[in-house]
């Protein structure tokens, strides 16, 4: 009887490259700021030619965990949680989750970033939020969309956890949900109402932030994300219907 073998699944010589060097990284060999060594070094280092390790290099620059600087020398980096969030809520619209499935994390997830947001809000981080809710007003009495703005506040509620784990979780569900709402704002008259409604809970969440007062700011952005669900109600959406497209990131580059 002859002996059969499975077949070898053997990955690419580039991935081999991109994982060698993740190891390094990820157990703390090589830190954030590290230069990695020449693509003609690497080459040698790993006996492969130099086009391989350029595509090895690739994909390390695509996750974020190395980048070029001056010089085009490539470096360690730590890549922030914006960076990282879009390849999951890439995996979400492929996995046709829901507004509904988003909407009830977001119940969960944002009313504690606001309590945990309280225990250590700073005097700069709380003004960021108020210019956030002051441009949000003018952007509203302009007429001009603010689904950039109203991103943005809930990223900042975030951010002032000082939460890391928080920030991942949450992120890539924000780039889905907050502006899968924005067609609660373009319903007219329906619209303008919601824009007054969402502008009074920011102002509320803020008021409750800058006083430390935890159940009020608990009990305002639960309020504030039931508004969501009832907007979509309101306007006969679906919110069954799966999130089907990836946004455009928000533009607060002014």
């Amino acid at each position: 009887m002859t002996q059969t073998f499975a077949r070898l699944d053997v990955p690419p010589a580039y991935k081999v490259v991109y994982e060698a060097i993740e190891t390094e990284i990820m157990a703390g060999r090589l830190n954030p700021g590290d230069q990695l060594p020449t693509e003609t070094a690497l080459a040698e280092q790993f006996g492969v030619n130099r086009s391989t390790v350029r595509e090895g290099i690739r994909l390390l620059e695509q996750s974020g965990l190395v980048r070029r600087e001056a010089g085009r020398r490539l470096h360690v980096s730590l890549p922030h949680y914006t960076e990282l969030a879009p390849r999951v809520s890439r995996a979400m619209v492929m996995q046709r989750v829901t507004f509904r499935e988003l909407w009830e994390v977001c119940m969960v997830l944002e009313p504690q970033a606001a309590v945990d947001a309280c225990e250590k809000m700073t005097p700069e981080k709380l003004s960021s939020l108020e210019r956030n809710r002051d441009a949000m007003e003018e952007a509203l009495n302009a007429g001009n969309s603010i689904t950039a703005l109203d991103v943005q506040f809930h990223a900042l509620v975030a951010e002032a956890t000082e939460n890391k784990a928080l920030l991942l979780a949450r992120e890539p569900i924000s780039l889905l949900f907050y502006p899968a709402v924005h067609v609660l704002f373009e319903k007219d008259e329906t619209g303008a109402i919601a824009g007054r409604r969402l502008v009074e809970a920011h102002t509320r969440i803020v008021d409750a932030l800058r006083a430390r007062d935890v159940e009020t700011v608990q009990t305002w952005m639960t309020k504030h994300i039931v508004d969501f669900k009832r907007g979509y109600d309101v306007c006969g959406l679906d919110i069954d219907a799966p999130v089907d497209r990836m946004p455009a990131s928000p533009d607060l580059s002014d």
